[in-house]
C-alpha cells in the first residue's frame, strides 16, 4: 500500500509545482487532484498543456493515483445525467492524456423526497456507470465510485449499484464512513465491496471510533497495491502535519 493525499482541503491552494515539492519534503508518494482547486489539471486543458502536465508528474517521482470529480448519476432528470456522463468522459480523457490510473466519481443522494423509489436510483446509477466503463475501459483507465452521499453511502446500496453495473474497468472508492460500521464493525460492509476496492480514502487516523488497524489489515489481507489517500483538512502547517500523519500511517497499516 502506498500513501497519497486528496487535494480536497489540505492542498486545495496549491498549485502543481508546490504541491509535488510537498509531497517530495514529506515522503508521501502521490495524490488524487480534485477538480476545481488551484492545481489547475482539469478537461480545459489543450493537449500541449497535458503533455507538459504529465511530464512534470514523471520526473518529480510523485504518482497522479487519480482525478477526483464530482460526477454523478443520481438525479431524476435524465439531462443532468447525460451531462454528468459527458462530464465523466471529459475527465477520463484527461486521465489518459495525464497517466492518471482512475477517474474518482460519486453518488450523491437518494430522491424519495422527489417520490423516487430507492431501487430506481440505484438502478440508474449503476446503468450510467456501466456506460462511464465503456468509455474508460476504451481510454485504459477506469472509474472509481466512492461510498459517498446521503444515503448512497450505506454499503449495501453501492454494493447494488455495483452489481448492477457489473463492469471491469468500474470499482469502488472505499472511504471509511461512519455509515461503514456496524455495531462498532467493518466486517460485513468491508466484505460486501471487497470485490471492488479499488481505491482507497482515509481521514482522521486519531479517531477511535473507526477501527484503524482492522481495516488496514484487511487491505493488507486482500494484497491491496493502490493508494490510501488522505482526505483531511487544511493546516497553517501542512507540511509538519504529514510528517505526523505519515509517521501514524505506517504504524496503523505495516
Amino acid at each position: 500500500m502506498l500513501l497519497g493525499i486528496v487535494t480536497y482541503q489540505i492542498a486545495a491552494d496549491l498549485e502543481l509545482t508546490s504541491l509535488i515539492e510537498l509531497c517530495r519534503q514529506t515522503q508521501i508518494d502521490g495524490f488524487e487532484l480534485r477538480t476545481t482547486h488551484a492545481h489547475g489539471v482539469e478537461p480545459s486543458l489543450s493537449q500541449g498543456e497535458r503533455a507538459a502536465v504529465k511530464e512534470q508528474i514523471d520526473e518529480s517521482g510523485v504518482a497522479l493515483w487519480g482525478l477526483g470529480t464530482t460526477c454523478e448519476y443520481d438525479s431524476p432528470d435524465p439531462g443532468v445525467v447525460e451531462h454528468n456522463i459527458e462530464q465523466t468522459r471529459l475527465f477520463v480523457e484527461l486521465a489518459r492524456d495525464v497517466g492518471a490510473r482512475g477517474v474518482k466519481v460519486r453518488p450523491n443522494r437518494l430522491h424519495q423526497q422527489d417520490g423516487v423509489d430507492v431501487a430506481e436510483t440505484l438502478k440508474q446509477i449503476g446503468l450510467a456507470l456501466r456506460r462511464c466503463g465503456d468509455l474508460a475501459k476504451k481510454a485504459g483507465v477506469e472509474i472509481w465510485l466512492e461510498v459517498h452521499g446521503q444515503g448512497t453511502s450505506l454499503p449495501k446500496h453501492i454494493q447494488t449499484i455495483m452489481r448492477q453495473c457489473d463492469h471491469s474497468s468500474v470499482g469502488v472508492c472505499w472511504n471509511c464512513n461512519p455509515t461503514d460500521l456496524d455495531n462498532g464493525s467493518i466486517t460485513d460492509n468491508f466484505k460486501r465491496l471487497q470485490p471492488w476496492i479499488r481505491s482507497v480514502h482515509i481521514n482522521e487516523l486519531w479517531r477511535a471510533d473507526y477501527p484503524w488497524g482492522d481495516m488496514f489489515a484487511r487491505l493488507r489481507k486482500m494484497k491491496y497495491k493502490g493508494f490510501c489517500l488522505a482526505e483531511i483538512t487544511v493546516s497553517p502547517e501542512p507540511e509538519r502535519l504529514l510528517h505526523y500523519y505519515r509517521a501514524l500511517w505506517l504504524q496503523l497499516s505495516s
